[in-house]
């Protein structure tokens, strides 16, 4: 068919619409195919046919041309080529998962697009050619006018004797509303005594070019033959039976054959899906069943029916429809672990396994509610609890059984809460239990025993969880209140000059600080102040002293060093008489990294020396100076310009 593209779809108005299908097809009891063209399952595209099946030509693509066919598993909004006059078909006929069909584009002309040969037929028996067929069109103001399938179904002979023969008419398109449907379509017929082998074809006689587009499915030709009634205990009984799993059981069959008055039978079973395989010596319109400790899974069975010895061959023989015995498993309810539960508290039991459950136990009726559970239980209700556990088929399991265990409350008893300074330890202890657990751990000694010791670094809330071995209390608490221990700092070192005043930069850390002081007070303005200010005469050291009420005192020192003022005098008579033998300049004691130079009036040095430990005794290299003038140059290392001036030596 060529592609037509609507902007608007329009649907046809239909009043009455009924399906009539021309080609007849079996009325009563199926054989197993003996073709069954089913196309397969897979991804698409689908691989072609084997030569010789079809005349038509194979395209891998889902919008095949007209002569051409492909095989897909769906056709959707994806990979519809014509939307508006295609159906979309999501699965093939049976709805297998991935399952293939065959879509048709029909011949300008009618042509065979199906053959295949079916052989070892039985003579006299009656068989049926069919298959499933969609037509793709919908019907539509634009597809009115599009040729629809009318396909004959022919059985012939090998040498090409036509020996039954039967056409659709025209397979009108399903209204949109109800579309897209499957229809079964086909031909039966009666086998000659000398005929063991016939071709099957069907033939699209139809004119394609503009229409005429359909899917095929279950293209199958195998025996008919009549009604056969089947059910456990009666013809009329039930089609399926259920067991429990290592049940025993006797089951009897009836069947019953309609319009064949000598017919031949042959019972077969299929066990775990592995196919039906007959049953020896069984070859009545009835059959019993034994199971014995049965094992789960589903047991089928089926009467074959077919003329005289022609019972022999399963290609001539219809069935009835199975009847099942399903062996179910018991449900597995795994075990249930003992419970402890404390007075007062709820008591949840749950089983799992099954689909419903009974439940019975001291001082409680039975009962289907799962979990179970119990509020406010009591020493009554202590023992030995039963679950009875039933699956969806109504298996019962063997019981499963709990103990439950009814103890107590714990009373639970707790130290008071306490105060240490940082780095100290504390006991705690707990009691009522037989079991301990503290939380949080940091700082505890071992915290699953009832008397800790303590050494937590900061305030500490501890939970003491106590088990008496089936209850737990978590209530009690006690808390370690953790000061941190006094810190002192006097602040850095401090250098001065004589008359100059400097502020101490002291600071205190610690909880329960009660007071801080300065010691010595000398020359402080205020010695119980952090900062306060320094007014010394000569080098000190200042030691502040901060007290906690509970943890102490701490103390740091600060060193102030104070530079006297140097005073030079310029005459000295080093004639050791005892008397201002040495140039004595004091104060330079308190510059240890001083330097002083002596020279003549010739510049030359006749004195050196870094700080000023020995004063001058006027010589130059052991040897007495003469008596005169002399200069001198005193760096006293501490920034300041360099010292100069004049010393005069008398003898």
């Amino acid at each position: 068919m060529r592609p037509v593209y609507l902007r608007v779809f329009l649907l046809a108005v239909f009043t009455v619409f009924a399906f009539k299908t021309k080609a007849q097809t079996c009325s009563g009891s199926l054989g197993d195919p003996v073709i069954n063209q089913n196309f397969g399952s897979g991804t698409n595209p689908g691989p072609p046919l084997d030569a010789g099946i079809t005349n038509m030509q194979y395209t891998n693509s889902n919008c095949p041309n007209d002569g051409y066919y492909t095989i897909i598993n769906s056709l959707t909004d994806s990979t519809n080529c014509h939307p508006y006059t295609w159906y979309n078909v999501p699965t093939d006929h049976t709805g297998n998962h991935n399952g293939y069909m065959m879509m048709v584009n029909a011949s300008y002309l009618p042509s065979i697009f199906f053959t295949q040969q079916a052989s070892g037929l039985c003579p006299n028996t009656t068989y049926e050619f069919s298959s499933y067929i969609l037509n793709l069109c919908i019907p539509s103001l634009i597809t009115a006018a599009f040729s629809q399938p009318d396909i004959t179904f022919t059985i012939s002979t090998t040498s090409g004797q036509i020996l039954a023969s039967d056409s659709t008419g025209t397979i009108p398109a399903v209204p949109f509303h109800q579309g897209p449907l499957w229809f079964k379509y086909g031909v039966y017929f009666t086998t000659p005594a000398n005929v063991s082998d016939v071709i099957v074809t069907m033939t699209n006689n139809a004119p394609g070019g503009n229409g005429n587009d359909f899917m095929l499915d279950d293209i199958a030709f195998r025996a008919c033959g009549p009604i056969i009634q089947a059910g456990f205990a009666s013809i009329n009984g039930p089609a399926d039976k259920e067991l429990c799993q290592g049940s025993n059981a006797l089951f009897s069959i009836k069947a019953q054959v309609i319009g064949n008055n000598s017919p031949t039978f042959q019972w077969q079973s299929n066990t775990g899906g592995n196919g039906f395989t007959d049953i020896e010596g069984q070859n009545t319109d009835s059959l019993s069943i034994s199971f014995v400790n049965a094992t789960t899974g589903a047991y089928q069975y089926r009467l074959g029916v077919a003329n005289g010895s022609n019972i022999s061959s399963v290609q001539c023989r219809v069935y009835s429809s199975p009847l099942t015995v399903n062996v179910n498993p018991l449900p597995v309810i795994p075990e249930i672990s003992p419970q402890t539960v404390c007075v007062g508290n709820t008591l949840q039991l749950s089983a799992s396994g099954g689909a419903s459950y009974i439940w019975s136990g001291p001082n409680q009726a039975p009962t289907s509610q799962n979990p179970l559970i119990i509020n406010n239980v009591t020493a009554s209700n202590a023992g030995t609890y039963t679950v009875q556990a039933l699956s969806d088929s109504g298996c019962s399991a063997t019981p499963v059984q709990v103990i439950v265990k009814v103890v107590p409350k714990v009373a639970a008893g707790i130290s008071n809460g306490v105060s240490i300074c940082a780095g100290e330890s504390v006991p705690l202890s707990a009691s009522g239990g037989l079991y301990y657990k503290w939380m949080p751990s940091t700082g505890l000694s071992n915290d699953t025993i009832p008397n800790p010791v303590a050494t937590p670094l900061q305030t500490t809330t501890y939970t003491a969880y106590v088990n008496n071995g089936g209850c737990t209390d978590s209530s009690k608490t006690v808390t370690v209140t953790v000061y941190q221990n006094p810190e002192a700092n006097a602040g850095p070192d401090k250098v001065l000059y004589e008359g100059q005043s400097v502020k101490l930069d002291g600071t205190a850390k610690g909880d329960q600080i009660a007071s801080y002081y300065w010691t010595p007070a000398t020359f402080l303005d205020n010695p119980y102040s952090l900062t306060p200010t320094a007014t010394p005469t000569s080098g000190i050291t200042y030691t502040l002293n901060v007290v906690s009420e509970s943890c102490g005192t701490a103390t740091s020192s600060v060193n102030i060093k104070v530079y006297e003022t140097v005073t030079i005098p310029n005459t000295f008579s080093p004639n050791n008489d005892g008397i201002n033998d040495y140039w004595d300049i004091n104060q330079l004691n308190t510059y240890p990294e001083c330097l002083v130079m002596v020279f003549d009036r010739y510049g030359q040095k006749v004195f050196q020396s870094t700080g000023y430990s020995q004063p001058w005794d006027g010589k130059y290299k052991g040897v007495p100076l003469s008596p005169g003038t002399y200069y001198y140059v005193i760096d006293l290392k501490d920034n300041r310009p360099k010292i100069t001036g004049w010393v005069l030596i008398l003898r």
